[in-house]
């Protein structure tokens, strides 16, 4: 009796294993880049210190995306629904989270607006920003882009994307999370869709 229950045992741990490696593993719908991409060297402005560069991202996950202040309807969106899932993300990991809002409207968006803007939404907000010689390499170098207003404009829009990208604690280019284009709404990041990736991803760190 003892014998054939060893042996039933063992067969159960062996069929265990076996169904774990057969299992499909849950992947990230992200763009994750492996191995992660360093980001050019690069000096702007920050409402969290007077300058920032490449070593302001280390030792933390940032999630970076362009928007500005005057922006109607992704900006704010994307704001509120990052706040929405903070805890959800810090929960992933025992790393800091900060989101980064890169102004893409430096005419208007000086660091005072920014800082009362990125504060609403909680202190794990940052602004960034930068005069577009320094500030468009930037945006481009991380997958994302802008328009430029015309000179002399006061009431306008700027077109950028809606994409959020992820960098790493090591501040590399690590992940970019995709708008959905639904006919009729605002190109938006599926937020819960985000928060599974991370977590897949924190995880693999």
């Amino acid at each position: 009796m003892r014998i054939l229950l060893a042996i039933a045992a063992a067969i159960a741990i062996i069929a265990g294993v076996a169904v774990q490696q057969l299992w499909p593993k849950a992947e990230p719908k992200a763009l994750v880049y492996d191995p992660a991409r360093a980001i050019p060297e690069f000096s702007l402005e920050s409402t969290a210190a007077t300058s920032v560069g490449t070593e302001a991202l280390v030792g933390q996950w940032t999630l970076l995306f362009t928007g500005y202040t005057y922006c109607p309807d992704i900006c704010p969106t994307t704001m509120a629904d990052l706040r929405r899932i903070m805890p959800t993300l810090s929960a992933s990991t025992d790393v800091p989270v900060k989101v980064w809002m890169i102004s893409v409207d430096p005419p208007r968006d000086d660091i005072e607006r920014l800082t009362q803007y990125t504060g609403f939404f909680g202190p794990e907000f940052v602004g960034v920003r930068g005069e577009h010689p320094q500030l468009y390499p930037f945006v481009t170098n991380l997958g994302l882009m802008y328009s430029v207003p015309d000179e002399g404009a006061t009431d306008y829009l700027v077109n950028h994307s809606a994409a959020i990208i992820l960098v790493n604690p090591a501040g590399h280019l690590q992940a970019i999370f995709k708008a959905e284009h639904v006919p009729g709404k605002i190109p938006t990041v599926n937020m819960d869709q985000l928060a599974a990736d991370f977590a897949l991803i924190a995880d693999a760190y």
